[in-house]
């Protein structure tokens, strides 16, 4: 029996959508049971929509933060969801939500953590001199992208990287890596 995962998203959704393709084979552990998203205008939703996909949508704008993890929580739920995969989703969860949820959340970081946790990771990488960037699949805690780390995917930093270059490389392994992490999580 394939597990039901759920993702969230907030903007085009790439990687989800590399997600829902990868759940499309056979062999996947996984189908993609809901996308949910922040931000009703997301285009990734439209994507997943046209897919065949599950969606939900809440913006959180006007509402506490409880009430409205509460909403998409209950989507999750209500569709089944077993495990959620964060996919650019750009809000920080409550410790409530993940600790509701926890050991089943896991979140694709452009960084090969434990370096640069938060955002502007391929510009800190570029800035550090460093020769390499890349992406991290880490379990989801409490703490700020400090979960354990599942799957990593390095990069090379070339002369003249610019965070534009190097994100869309780092962009690339992410769409390799995200799906075979996932799929193996939920084997475990």
């Amino acid at each position: 029996m394939r597990k039901k995962l759920g993702i969230l998203i907030s903007g085009r959704g790439s990687n989800m959508a590399a997600l829902v393709e990868a759940a499309k084979a056979a062999d996947c552990p996984y189908e993609v049971a809901l996308v949910a998203s922040d931000k009703p205008a997301a285009e990734g939703l439209a994507w997943a929509a046209e897919q065949g996909v599950a969606t939900f949508a809440q913006s959180p704008k006007g509402m506490p933060k409880a009430e409205y993890e509460a909403k998409i929580d209950a989507a999750l739920h209500e569709a089944g969801v077993e495990a959620i995969a964060l996919a650019g989703y750009m809000r920080l969860l409550t410790d409530d939500f993940v600790a509701r949820w926890r050991g089943r959340i896991v979140n694709i970081h452009p960084s090969l953590l434990p370096k640069y946790k938060g955002l502007d990771t391929h510009a800190r990488a570029i800035a550090a001199g460093d020769s390499h960037g890349g992406a991290s699949v880490h379990i989801v805690t409490e703490e700020l992208d400090a979960g354990e780390v599942l799957g990593q995917a390095e990069v090379a930093i070339l002369p003249g990287d610019t965070v534009e270059s190097l994100a869309q490389r780092v962009l690339k392994e992410e769409h390799r890596l995200y799906p075979r992490v996932v799929a193996e999580f939920l084997c475990r």
